[in-house]
């Protein structure tokens, strides 16, 4: 397992990595929904999905958002099928959205802002071809809108480095397992969510504060 090393007051504190996150609950997948009329779906992946999830919840015209599987090769691919880096699937989020009250340049552009892009197959602690940086586009318009927004995040100079994110064609995405849904918001007291996660989300919250539901401000 992957473990998070943290220095607090001179005491080593082990927190589990997202990896770690109650795998032995079971496979008792979730069910991929079927967008309703006017909306619109897109997939992205941004290292662990547990914040990645919540960040996308918070936005104003997102309807619902699951945790799930997509890039890789595997069939029906179970968690621990996927953090052993053998099916070549990320964390993924795919997001229901009314494009009518937020765009996809705004969705795009809080993905961006809701992990760093610039380590490649790595995400704070998580480490591994499943935690990487990738955006899916289905048509050719989402295409040029995400790599539009990768070249807007590399001129800006935001961060040292270029971003390493993956835009590729979307194929399939496979809905993880039922504990991993919503996991941020029903596990709050969760070592690996204060430590990593809730940064992340706050972070997130500060850069795309116009763009959140109620209740969410920073």
């Amino acid at each position: 397992m992957k473990k998070l090393l943290l220095y607090t007051a001179g005491i080593f504190l082990f927190l589990s990595s997202c990896a770690d996150g109650q795998a032995s609950k079971g496979d008792n997948f979730a069910v991929l929904p079927a967008p309703k009329a006017g909306e619109a779906v897109a997939t992205f992946g941004g290292g662990c999905f547990w914040s990645m999830s919540e960040a996308m919840a918070e936005l104003k015209g997102v309807d619902k958002v699951i945790s799930g599987y997509a890039g890789g090769t595997t069939k029906n691919p179970t968690y621990r099928e996927v953090c052993s880096d053998n099916t070549n699937h990320a964390e993924t989020v795919q997001v229901y959205y009314d494009p009518k009250v937020i765009s996809y340049d705004n969705l795009v552009e809080a993905f961006f802002s809701a992990h760093d892009p610039t380590t490649l197959n790595r995400q704070g602690p998580d480490e591994g071809t499943d935690y990487r940086s990738i955006a899916f586009y289905r048509n050719d318009a989402e295409k040029s809108t995400i790599e539009t927004t990768i070249k807007k995040v590399n001129e800006s100079k935001h961060y040292a480095n270029p971003v390493v994110t993956q835009v590729v064609p979307f194929k399939v995405f496979y809905p993880a397992e039922n504990y991993h849904q919503g996991y941020y918001r029903s596990h709050p007291d969760q070592p690996y969510i204060l430590a990593v996660s809730e940064p992340k989300v706050i972070k997130f919250r500060k850069a795309m504060k116009a763009e959140l539901k109620p209740g969410f401000a920073p």
